[in-house]
């Protein structure tokens, strides 16, 4: 916590050597962040940048009310969500209960696999299935947050999670490493 209140004071008062200590601690993070949400990885790393400026010139707002890094990830989130809003990749679905019959029906959970293979997975996603799978699954948001935050129906944001599980479904059962229903060596 005092290594988080000399970072934050430091660039409180714009000390550059300061600003790049915070880069360097928190960027590598963030970007993997950025990257859940943003396909291109130079689009990714743009919006990183975004996010680094309001960070540097929004940080007289961080009050230690929660830890530094979770600050952080909200504002990468939130500049990430803004840049997806411009695209709407959610506007072309169906409503959930219009693929009710193509649902998997079971609640079969992802096997353990590798980071960097299940974050390639998310990667190929169609973006709208991408933003709302990573806020539900892994930021924890709920469907009615999710609908707010991205202006859209709680329906839509029900069925680009479905979606988007179907397709990870689909990508692990055809995919041959996992074949003979264990991954294969490396991917672990």
């Amino acid at each position: 916590m005092q290594d988080e209140y000399v970072l934050v004071e430091g660039c409180r008062r714009q000390d550059r050597i300061v600003q790049r200590q915070l880069y360097e601690r928190f960027a590598g993070k963030l970007f993997v962040l950025c990257k859940r949400y943003i396909k291109d990885p130079d689009e990714a790393e743009d919006v990183l940048q975004d996010a680094f400026v309001k960070i540097y010139r929004h940080i007289d707002s961080f009050r230690f009310e929660c830890p530094l890094e979770a600050w952080l990830k909200r504002i990468v989130i939130n500049t990430a969500l803004k840049q997806l809003r411009k695209e709407k990749p959610w506007e072309q679905t169906v409503d959930v209960q219009d693929m009710a019959p193509v649902l998997p029906q079971a609640d079969e959970s992802l096997p353990a696999l590798n980071y960097q293979y299940l974050l390639q997975l998310i990667q190929e996603l169609p973006p709208g299935c991408r933003t709302v799978f990573n806020l539900y699954a892994i930021e924890g948001y709920s469907h009615p947050e999710i609908s707010e935050l991205l202006d859209i129906a709680e329906g839509t944001s029900k069925s680009q999670y479905s979606r988007a599980r179907m397709l990870l479904q689909q990508k692990l059962q055809s995919d041959k490493r996992f074949a003979d229903g264990r991954p294969a060596e490396g991917y672990l």
